[in-house]
C-alpha cells in the first residue's frame, strides 16, 4: 500500500495509523514536494493518504471516523461528498480496552492568587451573583445589578445578574433541571453572595429551590419574593449591599494549582482543534488532575465516536457503568425524538473540515487528555473534588459553559476554531485553533494554540498556564473585558 507524504508545515498525519492527513494550510491543487493534489484543499481539511474503496473505513487519531462512500483516489479531498457517519444508535459497552496511557508531567508547586472560602473550595473571582428563579423578573434582578454596581464600583470584582426565560410553566425532571442548574450556579465559589430573587406565583419556589443548594453555600444566599416585598428593588438593594459588605472582606491569597477546578469546552471547532487547541487543553488536564486539581469534561453529543476510548479510562467499574449510561441516555434523548444520534456537525464545523460526528469526538475529548475517569455527574449536580469528572450537558456552547459553572467551575478553557464572543459566569478563556482566527478577534482571543506548531508544544504549554495561572489571579478574559456573561438553562421538557 503506498502512503503519501507531505513536507512539514503543509499537511499533518496525526496517527501513523491514519488514512487521512490534515492540510495546515491551504493547498493548491498540483504538484507538492512529489505528491500530487487532484484538487485545492483547504486548511483544516482532509486529503486521502492512500486509495479508498467504498465501504472503507477511513481513520485519523488512529481510530475510524466514517466510511467512504464512493472509492477515493490518494491526494483527493476527503469530506462530506465522500465520507459519512457509521454511527447508529445505544451500544453495549464493554470493559477491558486498555489504551497506553503517557504519565502525566510531574505536578509542580505551581500558585496563583485566589480567594480561599470558609468550605475549603477556591475562586478566581469575589463576585456577588443575582439569579432570578423565573424569566419575569429576570430584567429586575438586571436592574438591581445595575444600580448595586454603581453604588460599589470597585469595592469587589463586580455584581451581576444572570436572566433566563424558565422558571415557570415546567414539569416534572424539566423544572428539576432548571432548580438544580440555579442551585449549583448558587454554591460556584466566585459567587462571594448570592441574592435569589422570586416572583412568587412561579413553579421554581424559592425555599424548593434553596433546598437543592449544598448546605455549605446556604449561608451566603439571601431570598426575596418580589410579590411579598412592598418595594422589591429597594429591598434587593438591601440585601445587595450586606451580601457586598460581607464580599469586601475577602482578599487574595497564594493558592496551589490543586486549588484550581476547570471547565473542558470547545464550540466552533475546525479542522485544527483536535491538533493544536484541543491537545493543548488535554496537556494542562493531565498536568492539573496530577497536581491534584479539578477538571470537567461535558458536552455527552460530542463524545459520540469516541466514548469506548475515555470510558477505558475509568477508574473502576462503578465509573465505567455510570458513564455508559449516562452515553446511552443521552443517545436516547435524541432516538425518542425521532433523530439520528450523528446529527452533528454544525455548519460551521463543516466548513472548517470537520466531516463525521466521529472526526469531532475524536478531536473533542482531546481536551481530556490522558486523565483518569475519576467521577461522573448528573446535569446540575457539583462535581467532586479532584480528578476528571464527566458531566451531563449537550454540546450548545451556553448550555453546557452554564453546566460546567453549576458544576463548580471557577474557571471555563474554551477551544474555538470559528471564534465566538460569548462569555458566561466564570472567566472563560478562549483559545484559538489557528493564526488566521487569533490574529483577526484579539478582542474574542486569549490564546493562540496553533504556535505549538511553530515553537513546539512545550514552549505552548508553557506559556498557556502562564496565561491559565494569570487569567485565575484577577487578569480579565476578553470576554470579561468586553462584559460578556450570560448563562442558558437546559430545557428537555414540554411548557405548559
Amino acid at each position: 500500500m503506498t502512503i503519501l507524504t507531505f513536507p512539514p508545515g503543509s499537511a499533518l498525519r496525526v496517527h501513523p495509523d491514519d488514512s487521512v492527513a490534515v492540510a495546515l494550510r491551504p493547498l493548491a491543487a498540483g504538484e507538492h514536494a512529489g505528491v500530487l493534489l487532484r484538487e485545492a484543499i483547504d486548511q483544516g481539511h482532509k486529503l486521502a493518504l492512500r486509495a479508498h474503496a467504498a465501504g472503507d473505513v477511513v481513520t485519523k487519531y488512529g481510530l475510524p471516523i466514517g466510511v467512504a462512500t464512493q472509492d477515493i483516489a490518494p491526494g483527493e479531498h476527503v469530506h462530506s461528498h465522500n465520507l459519512a457517519t457509521a454511527l447508529a444508535g445505544e451500544l453495549e459497552y464493554s470493559e477491558g480496552l486498555n489504551l497506553a496511557l503517557k504519565p502525566a508531567p510531574a505536578a509542580q508547586q505551581l500558585q496563583w492568587q485566589g480567594y480561599l472560602r470558609a468550605d475549603g473550595l477556591a475562586a478566581t473571582r469575589n463576585e456577588v451573583w443575582i439569579l432570578p428563579t423565573v424569566g419575569c423578573v429576570g430584567l429586575t434582578a438586571e436592574q438591581v445589578a445595575r444600580d448595586a454596581m454603581q453604588r460599589h464600583t470597585g469595592r469587589i470584582g463586580g455584581i451581576y445578574a444572570y436572566a433566563h426565560p424558565h422558571g415557570c410553566s415546567q414539569l416534572g425532571d424539566d423544572l428539576a433541571g432548571t432548580r438544580a442548574a440555579l442551585a449549583g450556579l448558587a454554591a460556584n465559589p466566585n459567587a462571594a453572595g448570592v441574592l435569589l430573587l422570586g416572583l412568587g406565583c412561579e413553579s421554581n419556589q424559592l425555599d424548593r429551590l434553596l433546598e437543592d443548594v449544598p448546605d455549605a453555600a446556604r449561608g451566603k444566599v439571601r431570598m426575596l419574593s418580589s410579590q411579598s416585598a412592598g418595594d422589591e428593588l429597594a429591598e434587593a438593594a438591601r440585601l445587595v449591599d450586606e451580601l457586598v459588605e460581607q464580599a469586601a472582606t475577602a482578599r487574595r491569597q497564594a493558592l496551589p494549582l490543586s486549588a484550581l477546578r476547570v471547565g473542558l469546552k470547545c464550540g466552533g471547532s475546525d479542522g485544527l482543534s483536535g491538533l493544536t487547541a484541543n491537545p493543548l487543553l488535554g496537556r494542562l488536564t493531565d498536568r492539573l488532575c496530577a497536581a491534584g486539581g479539578t477538571a470537567i469534561l461535558t458536552e455527552i453529543p460530542e463524545i459520540f465516536g469516541a466514548e469506548q476510548a475515555l470510558l477505558a479510562r475509568s477508574r473502576d467499574a462503578a465509573t465505567f457503568a455510570a458513564g455508559a449510561a449516562l452515553v446511552n441516555r443521552f443517545k436516547r434523548y435524541y432516538l425518542d425524538q425521532g433523530l439520528p444520534v450523528s446529527e452533528n456537525p454544525s455548519p460551521g464545523n463543516l466548513a472548517g473540515g470537520i466531516t463525521t460526528l466521529e472526526e469531532k469526538s475524536l478531536g473533542a475529548v482531546q481536551k481530556a487528555g490522558t486523565a483518569t475517569l475519576c467521577n461522573v455527574a448528573n446535569y446540575g449536580a457539583q462535581a467532586p473534588d479532584g480528578g476528571l469528572t464527566l458531566l451531563e450537558a449537550p454540546g450548545n456552547d451556553a448550555v453546557s459553559s452554564t453546566a460546567l459553572a453549576a458544576a463548580g467551575a471557577t474557571m471555563v478553557l474554551f477551544t474555538t476554531g470559528r471564534g465566538t464572543p460569548l462569555g458566561f459566569p466564570v472567566p472563560t478563556i478562549k483559545v484559538a485553533s489557528n493564526r488566521t482566527l487569533a490574529g483577526a478577534k484579539p478582542h474574542w482571543i486569549d490564546f493562540d494554540a496553533s504556535r505549538g506548531l511553530d515553537e513546539g508544544t512545550e514552549a505552548a504549554d508553557a506559556a498557556f498556564l502562564d496565561c491559565l495561572l494569570d487569567h485565575a489571579s484577577g487578569q480579565p478574559t476578553a470576554a470579561e473585558r468586553a462584559g460578556q456573561r450570560a448563562i442558558a438553562i437546559w430545557k428537555r421538557g414540554v411548557t405548559l
